[in-house]
């Protein structure tokens, strides 16, 4: 395993080429850049851009993860930037972006199901709980769309890599997976996302594994409120989750497996209204034990937080995510994967990554 981060939130990256998010990975340690759209690196999909970010991942070592758009129809007007790629065509614009990639060979690619919406109140921050379109018409509508998609995968040999994003259960990525076909389409694994459902995200990550092809990690600090518990973001290894059995289930499948930090830009306490019966309405296939799990992991941060061992949350909320507690973010985080990796002797540990 090689690990990276998310092209998108190194500090600074809204205001430098590319390029230069590789040469600041590299500077890092890291092993890889995930870009979360190909358009962040050229709107017009300029192949001679692209060509030159695939050579100098090259030349650094460092692998080169790429990104598409949303795939729910429901969401799509939110990205008019794609349709606009595809003469007013959403479907045309996304299988263009799906073809700049596949020149560069960046054939793994991530998708996502919908947008956070953290000016909504309560639970209507995700789009599983929009009014106006039943969360079932958009399984439908994703599900339908990937299967438009599908061909243009086959022919170009690539993956659309579902996110287990904060809307989406494991369960249902899952269920799409195997309904449109695991030869075209994956999933990209988000641990701290699986939390957002309530899932343990060890049961999670089994649950997803035999389709897993590319990751998004970082770790959880949770919190009990007045609407159940409220979740944050953390470094691994200041958090609660078990990170090598994490790992263990997704290296089983896919020992190769990248895994990309996605660091924490600001400090956003993402509700989980557990003690709402129309919130557990919505969420069918959690099970007790998953719950409980979620709720023993909140009471260990509590303690850990109580005995001085990690931040409490009026600390973490009153503590600006600046530039250089990104950075830290991304470091600590790549430290403690790594000695994970080593310690269990998988691929990608320390001494197997490129010298620096």
């Amino acid at each position: 395993m090689k690990v990276g981060v998310d092209g998108r939130k190194l500090p600074g990256a809204a205001t430098r080429p590319a390029v230069e998010s590789l040469e600041k990975a590299a500077e890092l340690g890291l092993d890889g850049v995930f870009f979360r759209t190909v358009l962040d690196i050229t709107p017009t999909l300029d192949r001679h851009v692209l060509e030159e970010l695939r050579r100098r991942a090259d030349e650094l070592g460092l692998y080169l993860d790429m990104g598409l758009a949303k795939v729910n129809p429901y969401a799509n007007a939110e990205a008019p930037e794609v349709r606009e790629l595809g003469n007013g065509d959403y479907t045309a614009g996304m299988i263009r972006m799906m073809r700049a990639c596949a020149e560069i060979d960046c054939r793994e690619l991530w998708v996502g199901t919908a947008n956070y919406k953290p000016r909504l109140p309560g639970y209507h921050v995700f789009d599983r709980f929009r009014t106006d379109a039943p969360w079932s018409d958009q399984l439908a509508g994703i599900e339908k769309f990937l299967r438009v998609l599908r061909p243009a995968a086959l022919d170009l040999g690539i993956h659309l890599n579902v996110e287990t994003h904060e809307e989406i259960t494991s369960f249902e990525v899952v269920r799409l997976v195997e309904a449109v076909g695991p030869d075209a389409v994956g999933i990209t694994y988000d641990s701290a996302n699986v939390v957002a459902r309530a899932e343990d995200p060890v049961e999670a990550a089994r649950r997803v594994a035999p389709y897993v092809r590319m990751s998004h990690v970082r770790d959880v600090a949770l919190f009990r409120t007045d609407y159940g518990i409220g979740r944050m973001l953390a470094p691994c290894g200041e958090g609660v989750m078990d990170w090598q059995a994490i790992l263990r289930a997704l290296g089983a499948h896919r020992p190769d497996l990248r895994l990309s930090i996605e660091n924490s830009r600001d400090r956003t306490v993402m509700p989980m209204h557990v003690y709402d019966p129309d919130w557990l309405a919505a969420h069918p296939d959690l099970t007790t034990t998953e719950l409980a799990e979620i709720f023993r992991l909140t009471h260990t941060y509590e303690d850990l937080a109580a005995a001085g061992h990690r931040p409490d949350m009026g600390h973490l909320t009153g503590t600006p995510c600046d530039g250089p507690e990104q950075l830290r973010f991304i470091t600590r985080t790549a430290e403690h994967l790594r000695e994970i990796l080593a310690a269990d002797g998988a691929p990608g540990s320390a001494s197997d990554g490129p010298a620096r």
